[in-house]
């Protein structure tokens, strides 16, 4: 027996990076997947590494309508709903986030976009399918240590930190309203992972070298997506079925660590 036996998820941001590496350890594990990314390319690809264990979908998780097709579309070929993944995100620089005297109001209003809107959306539906199907289930949010733990000299970018900080106030506000509901909604927050999102800093030597003193777990290097994976297993099973307003922080060390420059 795996820990997702017969698991029907829908992971919103799941043709790239974390969540992909997300989707490959859930449908391993026993689960069915339907993965949602912007990118008809990516969706293509992520299918082949699902090897039949899943559906790709192309869809903004910005816009109102796109988890809800998701997850009609795993109702659809999976019979049934039981949990959902929020990782999408992303990071507003080119749209003018960064130090507040510099912060454009268009950064502002898209990181939180992207980072903050989607993840309501995304988990509006979930939990209005787990009413609708009387059913409990699970949702699994995405933040940062940004959200908590800043690096001003590195990742200074004030509208992504509070967006991220909101996730924290955000998942536990209703994982308290829907735990009578038996509906769990718990919280990943990584430190810098090898994305596409984070090549400014996987490929800068000065970050580099400050993270090998951040995230000193494993000789000090950047996380890998499927440093991720045993912990979104754990919250999608039902071993976590007595945990929920969890934030669980997976980030080598970085919010124990002073980092040296």
């Amino acid at each position: 027996m795996t820990w997702l036996t017969n698991k029907r998820i829908v992971i919103i941001g799941g043709t790239t990076g974390i969540g992909l590496s997300a989707a490959q350890a859930f449908v391993r594990e026993g689960a069915r997947v339907v993965v949602v990314g912007r990118n008809p390319e990516s969706c293509a690809a992520a299918e082949q590494y699902l090897a039949g264990g899943g559906l790709a979908m192309t869809g903004d998780a910005a816009e109102p309508g796109t988890a809800q097709r998701a997850i009609d579309l795993c109702r659809q070929l999976f019979d049934g709903f039981d949990g959902l993944y929020h990782v999408a995100g992303g990071s507003g620089r080119k749209f003018g986030d960064g130090p507040l005297h510099e912060l454009t109001l268009e950064g502002w209003h898209e990181t939180f976009s992207m980072n903050l809107t989607s993840l309501m959306l995304s988990n509006q539906t979930a939990i209005r399918a787990f009413q609708e199907q009387g059913s409990g289930g699970t949702i699994l949010n995405m933040s940062s240590v940004l959200g908590y733990s800043p690096s001003p000299r590195h990742f200074v970018t004030h509208a992504y930190a509070a967006a991220k900080s909101a996730v924290f106030g955000f998942t536990k506000s209703i994982a308290a309203y829907y735990a009578a509901d038996n509906i769990r909604v718990n919280v990943i927050a990584p430190a810098l992972v090898e994305t596409p999102m984070a090549q400014r800093a996987a490929n800068d030597q000065e970050i580099l070298a400050f993270i090998r003193t951040k995230q000193p777990l494993d000789g000090g290097r950047i996380g890998t997506p499927d440093d991720l994976d045993g912990a979104a297993v754990y919250f999608m099973s039902d071993y976590s079925r007595y945990a929920t307003g969890q934030i669980l922080t997976v980030d080598g060390g970085w919010s124990v660590s002073e980092g040296q420059y």
